[in-house]
């Protein structure tokens, strides 16, 4: 598929959010028995929003033309979305006016970027770009959660990694919640970019191959979790409870830089740094490309770092 039909899109999210609520969750009698459809009914929903049923049933249909912004904040309201699947409604309705479509430029991370990843020595973090690719890293973090300069550039990617990459599915105690949180930032970021072709063809390749994405992505639920905390079970030094924070760029939000540490005093934090003094010297600076081609003399001498995700 060659992108999103974002007719479509616009449609079942609008469902979806339909189906969760219960009459009782917004003050309307509950026939029980007599009810056909999980969640509210369209007239139901249309009457709450203040909008015609037949308008609603449009919009439901994809035909998203033309609403308001104030339709949609009715709307919104009514089904009582949070501000992240606000913004996602509105770009599902109203998407932006596109230029004829090119190819987009590889997204680049500036050196003084690469600088500051070396530099931060003590925590792990990597850069995240469009559609959650890795795209820059620092040593530690390839110690933590894998060897992304060992594979191949189209393959360094959060979703792949978490869906396809055993040692990586296993390196998350919390998986579950790991896996809904890059489901709902890959549907937060196709509302935002439904003509991307290469989003589409993950999208297509995941669902393919693995049941729990297709299971997640037809929830079409939508979430920009930037910090909290993530439970590892690393396979040299064990249970480790990082927490992370999500740090956009100013001069481009579709980098975010994200960083983990452990509590002060923890055994986290006791494990993190016996990772660390078991790490090579970071990299050259320049194209981290480069990184699957490193020196690995001196390996003999220390305890291996983790093996390189094996996404297919």
């Amino acid at each position: 598929m060659d992108q999103l039909d974002q007719r479509a899109e616009l449609g079942e999210f609008l469902r979806s959010r339909r189906a969760r609520l219960r009459p009782e969750d917004v003050g309307l009698p509950d026939y029980g028995r007599h009810r056909r459809v999980p969640g509210l009914r369209r007239e139901e929903l249309a009457q709450l929003a203040g909008v015609s049923v037949a308008y609603y049933t449009r919009l439901e249909q994809g035909n998203g033309h033309n609403v308001s912004a104030e339709v949609l904040d009715a709307i919104a309201r009514a089904l009582r979305l949070d501000d992240t699947e606000t913004a996602h409604l509105t770009h599902l309705a109203r998407p932006r006016a596109r230029r004829r479509r090119q190819s987009p430029r590889p997204q680049q991370v500036r050196p003084e970027l690469r600088t500051l990843l070396d530099a931060m020595d003590g925590v792990p973090a990597y850069l995240v770009g469009r559609r959650q690719d890795v795209i820059g890293w620092n040593r530690l973090a390839v110690a933590v959660f894998g060897d992304f300069g060992a594979l191949p550039a189209a393959e360094r990617n959060l979703a792949r990694l978490v869906f396809l990459d055993p040692a990586t599915a296993e390196l998350y105690a919390d998986w579950e919640c790991r896996a809904c949180e890059v489901v709902s930032n890959l549907r937060m970021y196709a509302g935002q970019h439904p003509d991307d072709e290469r989003l589409s063809a993950l999208v297509g390749e995941l669902s393919v191959k693995n049941e729990e994405f297709r299971r997640l992505w037809a929830a079409h639920t939508v979430a920009d979790k930037t910090h909290g905390v993530k439970q590892l079970r690393h396979p040299l030094v064990g249970a480790m409870s990082l927490t992370f924070e999500t740090l956009r760029l100013p001069d481009d939000p579709e980098q975010s830089l994200v960083v983990f540490h452990p509590a002060p005093g923890s055994a986290s934090e006791d494990a993190l740094r016996l990772l660390s003094s078991w790490t090579s010297a970071p990299p050259p600076p320049g194209d981290q490309d480069r990184g699957a081609s490193r020196d690995r003399a001196g390996d003999r001498d220390r305890p291996p770092t983790r093996p390189a995700p094996r996404a297919s």
